[in-house]
């Protein structure tokens, strides 16, 4: 690194740097980190691998769904050791509400012959406490799953970099 690259980022202590194309290091723009974040944690989480770290699903839900200003339903369908068959955006809402149809969940999981699923949704609100209809909605696809020997794992609700887990909090 020259000296005029290494005195022009001696401001930004602590930030990250990306060589420009002229070879020279500059920070990176938020963009950028939140870009290389999203491509890390999908290779993390991508068809085939197993389901060995929950912190990396809510990480790469929290970057995917949780700065969106619609609400987003997602299920996440895995195979019988838990491994990755497909993340799947379902259905797309307004600011407040997505409505979510148990049987194209049914559908789309007997479609890639998925033995467990996660389900995901987010929150614009910024407030990642799941609601009551929430909770209603997780029982509902829970039954409507489990007719076709489908067990739901999870549902986590993401506000921002915020995930909350029904398995966590005991409502699965």
């Amino acid at each position: 690194m020259s000296s005029s690259s290494t005195s022009s980022t001696s401001s930004a202590v602590d930030a990250l740097l990306v060589r420009d194309v002229d070879g020279q290091y500059r920070p990176a723009r938020a963009e950028e980190v939140l870009s290389q974040a999203r491509r890390v944690l999908s290779q993390r989480v991508r068809r085939g691998a197993t389901m060995s770290s929950p912190q990396a699903v809510k990480d790469y839900l929290s970057l995917e769904i949780g700065v969106l200003e619609h609400e987003v339903f997602c299920v996440l369908f895995v195979d019988a050791q838990h491994r990755i068959i497909e993340l799947k955006q379902m259905f797309r809402g307004t600011v407040t509400q997505t409505s979510v149809y148990p049987r194209e969940v049914v559908k789309a999981a007997l479609g890639c012959n998925a033995a467990a699923v996660l389900l995901a949704h987010n929150h614009p609100s910024g407030a990642a406490e799941p609601s009551r209809a929430d909770e209603f909605l997780t029982q509902t696809l829970k039954t409507a799953l489990a007719l076709v020997d489908v067990r739901v794992l999870d549902h986590l609700v993401v506000a921002g970099a915020e995930v909350r887990s029904f398995a966590e909090l005991g409502l699965l």
